[in-house]
């Protein structure tokens, strides 16, 4: 993408690393706190489905809820990101978090768990897309990377938070009690977030400034969705991100115990390792994607390399069944992190004006997949499971399903064209 001037740009730069480092912490408590509640819905479905006498489609529907509501609110947040900036979106956005843990606290019928869930969805639905806008323009190219890989570091210890710890709890609290400490967790990062998030300044074309510069600044998504590199990593954001965050926050937990055989209690144990698996994956990527930058081995070209292996292993896991246990599931999981790579790519190939558009537009396709996958997996589960197969061959041939809509989307990706004719390094 061809040069574009605005400003002020470099002037927004975070000089002090103390400054930045408590902006990062702000911000990550928050994100930590909406990938717990992201994930506890799998670490509490055997409870869930017993109390409200749920079915497949209904356990799908009901985690799928979250990422609906994080779905509605995506392309306008884009834009109040880029006119209002982290700080004002995120807090209001928080706000909602606090009613939605509150509600699905209280309700005792599945439609107003349902609706608590969407709503808790749309209150921490800005929880990275805020600091990934921020850090744009806050942090050097250099770091964008490592930023976003460490927010999804932290996001895994969340994930964690939502497993045993969540298991030890129940059984002494009750499920409804740990919503209520969420959402005084969610009013104490609503504090942290207004005591040290700088303030947004909006960009505006420089003396000079060409006629791009002053299209970036337009409202709405066109030039997002324009973009050919967005377009390029669409659906590898549907199904293989999507499906990768369906699998790690839901369906883990249903393979692990209706397929290969484990206790609630050993699935929840194996849904820790996982995460803890995963954090480690995350601090890896933060660790070494300057030093891949550095090198011109950009995102595309690692998604190239990486989706493959990922695809191919989840094949293995079909043709296990059973025997695809906890070893398999952390193995394939860990691999399918490369796909992360493609958010923050596709920020850095659009202007920094853009920049919450461009994060947000790609937010919503990926939680778009998120709740397909979820709540598709559930009806096919069902409907083979209807056509007389048993459980292990319902579950093979609904994840069969995925895969060859995974594999259709690489190929996809390896087909469209490039996002401009010289690409940038830190994306090809």
């Amino acid at each position: 993408m061809s040069a574009i001037s605005l400003a002020p740009a470099r002037s927004d730069l975070l000089r002090s690393s103390s400054r930045a480092i408590a902006v990062f912490l702000a911000f990550a408590f928050a994100y930590f706190l909406s990938t717990l509640v992201r994930a506890i819905t799998a670490t509490l479905s055997p409870v869930l489905t017993e109390e409200f006498d749920l079915q497949s489609r209904d356990l799908g529907l009901l985690a799928g809820g979250y990422f609906f509501g994080f779905a509605l609110t995506q392309l306008p947040m884009g834009a109040w990101l880029d006119r209002h900036g982290p700080k004002r979106v995120v807090l209001c956005f928080l706000s909602a978090a606090v009613a939605g843990c509150l509600l699905f606290s209280q309700v005792t019928e599945f439609p107003m768990l349902l609706a608590a869930r969407v709503l808790t969805g749309v209150g921490v639905s800005a929880c990275l897309m805020a600091p990934l806008t921020g850090y744009r323009r806050w942090f050097d190219p250099s770091l964008q990377l490592r930023g976003n890989a460490w927010m999804l570091m932290v996001g895994s210890l969340g994930l964690v938070a939502a497993t045993l710890p969540v298991h030890w709890l129940v059984p002494m609290f009750g499920w409804r009690p740990l919503f209520w400490l969420l959402a005084a967790g969610v009013l104490v990062s609503m504090v942290l977030i207004a005591w040290v998030v700088p303030a947004w300044r909006p960009l505006v074309p420089a003396r000079g400034g060409s006629d791009a510069a002053v299209a970036a600044l337009a409202p709405g998504y066109g030039a997002v969705f324009r973009d050919p590199f967005f377009r390029k990593v669409t659906p590898i954001g549907f199904f293989n991100y999507g499906g990768f965050v369906a699998m790690q926050t839901l369906w883990v937990v249903p393979w692990l115990t209706r397929v290969a055989g484990h206790s609630p209690f050993d699935a929840a144990s194996a849904l820790f390792r996982i995460s803890l698996a995963l954090l480690a994956a995350y601090w890896l990527w933060g660790a070494i994607n300057p030093w891949l930058v550095r090198r011109g081995i950009g995102a595309a070209r690692l998604l190239t390399w990486g989706l493959p292996l990922n695809m191919g292993l989840l094949a293995l896991m079909l043709v296990a069944g059973p025997a695809a246990g906890t070893a398999a599931w952390m193995l394939l999981l860990c691999v399918s992190t490369v796909v992360t790579l493609a958010q923050p790519a596709v920020a850095m190939a659009l202007p920094a004006a853009l920049a919450g558009r461009a994060l947000s537009a790609y937010n919503l396709v990926v939680f778009l997949g998120i709740f397909t996958v979820q709540w598709g997996l559930g009806l096919l589960i069902d409907l083979f499971l209807g056509l007389g197969f048993g459980t292990v061959d319902a579950f093979r041939a609904a994840f069969a399903v995925f895969l060859g809509c995974c594999v259709l989307s690489y190929l996809y990706f390896l087909w469209a064209p490039p996002h401009n004719r010289h690409p940038s390094p830190r994306v090809a």
